[in-house]
């Protein structure tokens, strides 16, 4: 069961006073952070001109190894024969979790045999993630600009926080307070559980 809105509220209250303010996210430092400030106020970046070809992805020819292939991706929580599920490390949002084939492949790459089974398990996650106690709603994500093994975002956003919507909950999971260990982890036993109900099996008790 995620923190009620009221324990997440009063640990940012605790962390920052009422009036503060959450540090920024990391991400302002990242080069494809759209914006900046100039004379006092937010404005978009200049794009630079484009690069004579793309950069090589984690798990391409020319780019890092890949992380999940290497086994360098985390702990997993649950698994079937063809696809693993593992949390993200634990930030301000109740449960981050990354859906990934085992074999190298690409969302490209999946057949229509594949492509089925990844549309069932994401339907699966996010009726069992929707169900945890004090999640708003599950956003999926699918990026790939960093690695070339299809790695698919299950993103839980706490409930009636109206500040916390849309495509920039991800946002605040780098600047919320961390969410309780104790629950975090139940909540992931809790996922893996229920998903093992439908097809594989856990890997945490």
């Amino acid at each position: 069961m995620a923190e009620s809105p009221e324990a997440l509220h009063a640990r940012i209250v605790a962390s920052v006073g009422a009036d503060g303010r959450l540090p920024m996210t990391p991400a302002q430092s990242w080069d494809v952070f759209p914006w900046e400030v100039v004379d006092g106020a937010m404005v978009p970046k200049v794009l630079a001109e484009p690069l004579a070809a793309e950069v090589p992805r984690m798990g391409e020819p020319g780019g890092p190894d890949c992380s999940a292939c290497v086994g360098e991706a985390g702990t997993l929580l649950w698994e079937n024969e063809a696809w693993t599920l593992r949390p993200m490390p634990r930030g301000g949002l109740p449960l981050v979790l990354m859906l990934e084939p085992k074999e190298h492949l690409d969302i490209t790459d999946l057949s229509d045999e594949q492509a089925a089974e990844v549309g069932r398990l994401q339907v699966w996650l996010t009726r069992i993630m929707s169900g945890l106690e004090n999640v708003g709603r599950v956003h999926v994500m699918r990026v790939g600009d960093g690695s070339a093994h299809l790695h698919l975002w299950l993103i839980c956003r706490p409930a009636r926080f109206a500040g916390i919507l849309g495509s920039f909950a991800v946002e605040w999971d780098d600047m919320l307070p961390p969410t309780p260990e104790e629950t975090w982890l139940a909540d992931q036993r809790t996922v893996a559980r229920k998903l093992a109900l439908h097809d594989g099996r856990s890997l945490v008790g």
